[in-house]
């Protein structure tokens, strides 16, 4: 009778916590984000939820920033489409990308694994607590992975082959067909960067507004504490950039006109 008991109220302490972590809130969005069911769309707002098996997707000016019970947060970028949790009774598949840019912010208390995985047409991305950067470049899957904080394992899903590591500042592209090889490991960071950069013009050109019109528009979300507690994310943009430059002088005046007589 105990152990029946003892079952009984694990069961019943367990099932909140899992219909709770099988949805994700929106705490930041902008531009046009919604829900696809079959050939209907439904726009998403902050405070609106994403159940387990939705996808999202995002137009040419949408953004939006999701969290979820353990504080772990994603954000999914324009022209994206994206599906939460997936697989059915598998909580540690985060996010299935079909195309587009996410970033992942998986929270973790220190020397504490938060396993997680992020997958791909082509790759499937294991995380323990970091944060990184998962782009799906083509029709075809061609994956692009970075890693700002902690580490990841990517493995080819398409091709046979070990995972390849990445550890903060590396990064790796997967094609379809293609074994993952050590020397594919990008630590030159180029790609990386150009993705930094490219978040911190959109923070600065579509979330914060120009200077002198009241400041950010809903608040531009911040890197948080991500990864480690207390830890930033360090991507964070830098803020508005100053004015552009003055109108140019006017244009000068007629010439004078030509002295009497001549020709």
């Amino acid at each position: 009778m105990r152990t029946l008991l003892l079952a009984i109220a694990l069961v019943v302490s367990i099932a909140p916590l899992s219909a709770q972590d099988s949805a994700a809130k929106v705490i930041y969005q902008t531009g046009q984000v919604s829900l696809a069911n079959g050939g209907l769309f439904k726009t998403l707002s902050v405070g609106d939820q994403v159940k387990a098996q939705q996808m999202v997707v995002t137009g040419p000016d949408g953004f939006a920033r999701f969290e979820v019970s353990d504080g772990s947060t994603f954000e999914v970028f324009p022209n994206s489409k994206v599906v939460f949790r997936e697989t059915p009774g598998n909580w540690q598949h985060l996010l299935n990308l079909w195309f587009g840019r996410v970033k992942v912010f998986i929270q973790h208390a220190p020397g504490v694994p938060n396993p997680n995985q992020v997958t791909s047409p082509t790759a499937v991305i294991s995380v323990r607590g970091t944060v990184f950067d998962v782009v799906v470049q083509d029709a075809e899957g061609t994956t692009f992975v970075t890693v700002d904080e902690g580490e990841v394992a990517v493995r080819n899903v398409t091709a046979f082959g070990n995972s390849a590591i990445l550890h903060a500042g590396e990064s790796v592209t997967v094609s379809p067909g293609v074994p993952l090889l050590g020397h594919q490991i990008d630590k030159g960071n180029i790609v990386r960067n150009a993705l930094r950069y490219a978040r911190d013009v959109y923070y600065n050109s579509r979330i914060q507004r120009p200077p002198g019109t009241g400041g950010p528009v809903g608040g531009a979300p911040g890197g948080g504490a991500q990864g480690d507690k207390g830890k930033g994310d360090g991507t964070t943009g830098p803020g508005a950039p100053p004015a552009g430059p003055g109108a140019p002088p006017a244009a000068p005046g007629a010439p004078p006109a030509a002295p009497g007589g001549g020709n």
